[in-house]
């Protein structure tokens, strides 16, 4: 049989079969992905082939992963050297931004969009909370938008609290396998809430398959919106260490600083002190945001992945 993987919770799997039934699944033996060494072998968005046991139990087991399109990922919390897969074959990549209670930073911001430039997915900014704003960072956040969608990110400022850009949302997520990321209490459950009203039902439902003292919401759900559009929520993120991007290759992930690849003097360029350097001249003509390039140069230098 084949299906999805909608939910994990390390050892056991909830995949959603062909004609929309849930099976309890575990993996077969262990699972390597070549080339990469991660902390879990399976991720929400996986697609599957699996069978089902005879021995009455009503579970499966896992026995083969189809090559991925795409994935999320992140250093691993757990295990040093170690990588985590947060979701995998997306269409959209969300990233839910607070400019207040909580406030989202511009490095962790830039580190959610590098990760997703680096493997192909599309990526916008959702502003929420805009209740919360008074005019001058109603202006702040449209001045923000302004600076990440003339880089080809598209943002939308809506507050979940008042209703407001809801059906914007809706509209963007039809269709496609939306992952939806942020911040421990930027709202995304009270969007996915409003997104898919009868969500308490449909999570009461699958809870009761995960084993009894699993933190299960340490790892990304899948839901389902209609046949076509599926949202998947992920556990708030501390922090974005980017992961397998050398040095020399960052800058290939920052579109404004793509543009010039081959405009500086040295083909080496890491755009941080050598002469004839195109991006740090663009930085000084405020043709790419000092705010952009400064989160460039704290990946490109190890800085703290949490700001």
């Amino acid at each position: 049989m084949k299906g999805v993987v909608v939910k994990s919770t390390g050892s056991w799997y909830l995949v959603r079969d062909e004609e929309g039934k849930l099976h309890r699944a575990r993996l077969r033996g262990k699972f390597k992905i070549k080339g990469l060494k991660v902390s879990n072998p399976l991720a929400v968005g996986d697609r599957v082939e699996f069978d089902v046991e005879t021995t009455g139990e009503d579970t499966a087991v896992i026995h083969k992963i189809t090559e991925r399109e795409n994935y999320i990922i992140r250093q691993s919390t757990h295990k040093t050297a170690y990588s985590h897969i947060i979701a995998a074959n997306l269409d959209l990549a969300m990233l839910i931004v607070t400019l207040v209670s909580p406030r989202t930073s511009f490095g962790f911001i830039d580190r959610f969009l590098v990760t997703a430039e680096a493997y192909d997915i599309p990526a916008m900014l959702i502003f929420n909370k805009t209740d919360l704003y008074d005019e001058d960072i109603m202006e702040y956040q449209r001045q923000i938008s302004h600076m990440y969608e003339k880089i080809g990110y598209p943002s939308l400022a809506v507050s979940a609290h008042n209703n407001e850009g809801i059906d914007e949302v809706k509209a963007l997520l039809h269709g496609k396998t939306t992952l939806l990321s942020g911040h421990s209490g930027v709202g995304k459950s009270s969007l996915i809430n409003l997104i898919v009203p009868d969500l308490e039902l449909k999570t009461s439902e699958i809870s009761g398959f995960s084993d009894k003292g699993v933190h299960t919401t340490t790892f990304a759900e899948m839901f389902e919106i209609d046949p076509e559009t599926f949202v998947i929520d992920t556990p708030g993120i501390k922090e974005l260490g980017i992961v397998d991007i050398p040095a020399a290759e960052l800058s290939h992930f920052f579109p404004e600083m793509r543009e010039r690849l081959n405009q500086c003097r040295f083909n080496n360029c890491t755009h941080f002190n050598e002469p004839g350097c195109a991006v740090i001249e663009a930085v000084r003509h405020n043709d790419i945001s000092l705010t952009r390039y400064e989160s460039y140069l704290s990946m490109l230098h190890g800085g703290d992945n949490r700001k």
